[in-house]
């Protein structure tokens, strides 16, 4: 991080908290982290309340040299339907999960642009179960489109998910066991 100066913003798609932890550890001590919660994927609408009220108690509960914020994407779960439309029966981590991530990444990527936030990543490169080359690629696309610079991570690396867990029971987060989707909850 050395060419990016410190304390630029960084807009953080997050999926939940428990995957924000150990990526807010990381970052909010360099960046202006704003997270942008943005997930038409989670496709209960309690389930869907209950991961952002998370994030705003682990907000609250941090104490990272820069101040975190917070913006709240609207919730669509009909367009993730209708992006997944002939991909029901794929298999998880197959070509639904893919344009999943590309339909999160653009979405924080316009909305880091309409911002002029300077840069942009996610938090799904934490999970052992996303594919980091997938969403770093779907990034560095992204970033050619619109006028912000995809951060290029893979949280997971250097024990990120295990921090992940250990910050989720110190924070008493709940941690769901799937990505939000009816398909990866069945």
């Amino acid at each position: 991080m050395s060419s990016i100066e410190e304390g630029s913003t960084l807009l953080l798609h997050a999926c939940c908290a428990p995957c924000s932890t150990a990526c807010l550890e990381r970052l909010a001590n360099f960046f202006r982290v704003v997270i942008f919660y943005y997930n038409p994927n989670i496709t209960e609408k309690d389930e869907y309340d209950k991961r952002i009220e998370e994030i705003k108690k682990l907000i609250y509960l941090i104490n990272p040299k820069y101040k975190v914020e917070l913006i709240e994407g609207n919730y669509e779960p009909e367009l993730w339907f209708s992006m997944a439309k002939g991909l029901e029966n794929e298999k998880e981590r197959g070509r639904r999960c893919y344009k999943c991530y590309k339909l999160r990444l653009e979405e924080t990527a316009k909305v880091a642009s309409k911002l002029n936030i300077p840069y942009f990543c996610t938090t799904l490169t934490l999970s052992p179960h996303k594919n980091s080359d997938w969403i770093n690629e779907i990034g560095s696309l992204l970033d050619i489109e619109y006028e912000s610079t995809y951060l290029y991570s893979d949280f997971k690396k250097k024990e990120g998910y295990k921090r992940s867990i250990e910050l989720s029971r110190k924070y008493d987060l709940y941690r769901q066991d799937y990505c939000g989707c009816i398909y990866s909850k069945k």
